[in-house]
């Protein structure tokens, strides 16, 4: 794509995005912790596998951008239940606790 094209195509509303070198390809996470501030959301994201487990990644953002992600994750959980059925709920209390040192 040239430069010109790649203008043009911004001053449409879209956006080029790129994905640093670092990150090579998605891990898997069967935990999220989420923590705040007055000022920002941390999640945590972890994958358990018993008898320890390991951070796969963190995620800082805004309380807006935050609520737009909720937001993003509940149409798309709306829309896989309706082309896939309902997903059953577990009951996490009876899940072992892990703790991070």
């Amino acid at each position: 794509m040239t430069e010109k094209s790649k203008q043009a195509k911004n001053r449409r509303g879209q956006r080029e995005v790129k994905i640093s070198d670092h990150i090579t390809g998605a891990e898997y996470a069967n935990m999220m912790q989420v923590m705040y501030t007055r000022e920002e959301f941390r999640l945590m994201f972890a994958h358990i596998f018993e008898p320890s487990g390991k951070v796969v990644g963190k995620v800082t953002t805004t309380p807006a951008h935050f609520k737009r992600m909720l937001n993003a994750m509940q149409e798309s959980l709306e829309r896989y239940e309706k082309e896939n059925g309902s997903i059953q709920d577990i009951d996490s209390r009876n899940d072992s606790k892990i703790g991070f040192e």
